[in-house]
């Protein structure tokens, strides 16, 4: 069986494990503070432009969410998603546990619209209710779709004009940043949100994210929070030289580019066989609507999730290449079409 599911199914790229295994008898500083770490921060400021930003290695994009949520918000506050975000769907109430609520309004082919963010901020208005404080997206969605330059651009403003904060979970920011639909760098993340990172786990690292704190009232003692909710890591190294890997050179966007160009291998050949999609691909995640023939044909053969049941009996599956997927597998899964 060849799985779909993700794009964290496998190790991390040879390049990576080479540089481990280079400093692997190395004695360095612990808990972020080593000269990998710093290496890695200088790299990822240059790509950003920006020196004025922290950078902080959390293992974990659940982490890094749980982190950042709980630290900035006040006890009352609580953070606007779309109804498909991650930190509403897929982390067990993790930030319901640290005492905040995830306000939800309803998703625009996966992406959450200044329309949506005034909706819940007017929908909130007395202190006998949780007060806004911090609007969360993800690029790419959890739906594969990348936002533009205009729609961050509009939500940016839209946060500053409301007085939240804006967080962007980079989970996949890798594919969005090589997605053919895509005019954001990575630069522009820094400039439109307060704060945003760039996931390692699901682009080649074998774990770890890089959280760019932007609004200088956030980074005072965030140090502190790291170690009081667990992310801080003893061999911080480990995380550092793997980013270190990923952006001394073009490596991040080569790994990114690769999932995305396989996965438009897959959504060419299903268009051209007249199938649809759920959401629109553009990106390395890919959710065809199939037949239940189709699942009970492949399942297995195949890995991958199933996304919704549809009205009229149809499925839409989830696909999801990586920086590791083959060709041979790609061919293999089209030949079931």
């Amino acid at each position: 069986m060849y799985s779909f599911r993700n794009d964290y199914s496998e190790g991390a790229h040879p390049r990576i494990l080479e540089m481990l295994m280079k400093t692997n008898l190395e004695q360095s500083d612990g808990y972020g503070l080593d000269k990998h770490s710093r290496n890695a921060a200088n790299y990822i400021k240059k790509r950003l432009k920006r020196e004025d930003v922290d950078i902080h290695f959390i293992p974990g994009g659940t982490q890094t969410n749980l982190l950042t949520i709980s630290s900035f918000l006040r006890p009352f506050e609580c953070v606007i998603s779309a109804d498909t975000g991650h930190v509403n769907v897929h982390e067990t109430g993790a930030i319901e546990a640290t005492g905040h609520k995830v306000v939800t309004v309803p998703h625009q082919d996966g992406k959450l619209t200044k329309e949506g963010i005034l909706q819940a901020f007017g929908a909130h208005e007395t202190e006998h209710m949780v007060k806004p404080a911090m609007v969360y997206i993800s690029n790419t969605t959890e739906l594969g779709t990348v936002y533009s330059k205009a729609e961050l651009s509009e939500i940016s403003r839209t946060c500053k004009r409301l007085g939240l904060l804006l967080f962007l979970d980079g989970a996949r920011i890798a594919s969005a940043l090589t997605s053919t639909v895509n005019d954001l760098e990575l630069s522009d993340y820094a400039q439109f949100t307060d704060i945003f990172y760039i996931g390692g786990t699901k682009n080649g690292a074998l774990f770890g994210e890089a959280l760019v704190i932007c609004n200088d009232s956030l980074k005072k003692d965030f140090r502190f929070m790291i170690k009081n909710r667990g992310a801080m890591l003893a061999k911080g190294f480990v995380t550092g030289i793997q980013f270190e890997a990923l952006f001394e050179d073009d490596l991040y966007y080569e790994l990114g580019r690769d999932a995305n160009e396989l996965a438009r291998l897959i959504e060419k050949a299903l268009k051209e066989k007249g199938y649809e999609f759920y959401a629109t691909p553009c990106s390395n995640q890919l959710f065809p609507i199939v037949s239940k023939a189709y699942i009970d044909k492949t399942q297995n053969d195949f890995a991958y999730n199933i996304e919704k049941i549809l009205p009229d009996g149809r499925v839409a599956i989830r696909f999801v290449t990586s920086w590791a997927t083959t060709k041979n597998s790609v061919d293999a899964l089209i030949a079931t079409f």
